[in-house]
């Protein structure tokens, strides 16, 4: 039984921090590309981030860059994504997706699996 479930959203006020989870279940996690996507309120859902299986190659999109950080830890099967800093624009529904084999990254037909998402609002 495949799982990916994220955890971690919630209200923030805006240049606050929040770290979101994805606890995988049911795949070898060392085994594939993570990529984190959000989606804001009448907007195409984006990808955002993506942290390659060797741990090596990481992806972020302009909006986001400088104020989050993917990583992995394989040994507890989860991926992280710290987010700083941040903005009332970085409200979204965040999903966690994983694919076996990624070339491009933001293409959501290269991802296998996905989370339910976790909502993140930034609000005052």
């Amino acid at each position: 039984q495949v799982q990916l479930v994220e955890s971690g959203g919630g209200l923030v006020q805006p240049g606050g921090s929040l770290r979101l989870s994805c606890a995988t279940s049911g795949f070898t996690l060392d085994f594939y590309d993570i990529g984190w996507f959000r989606q804001a309120p009448g907007k195409e859902r984006e990808a955002i981030s993506l942290i390659s299986n060797s741990d090596v190659i990481t992806y972020y999109v302009d909006s986001v860059k400088g104020r989050f950080t993917i990583s992995r830890d394989n040994a507890k099967s989860t991926v992280y994504l710290q987010m700083n800093s941040l903005k009332p624009e970085d409200t979204a529904v965040y999903y966690c997706a994983a694919g076996f084999k990624v070339v491009v990254g933001d293409s959501e037909a290269e991802y296998d699996y996905w989370g339910q998402g976790t909502q993140v609002t930034v609000s005052s």
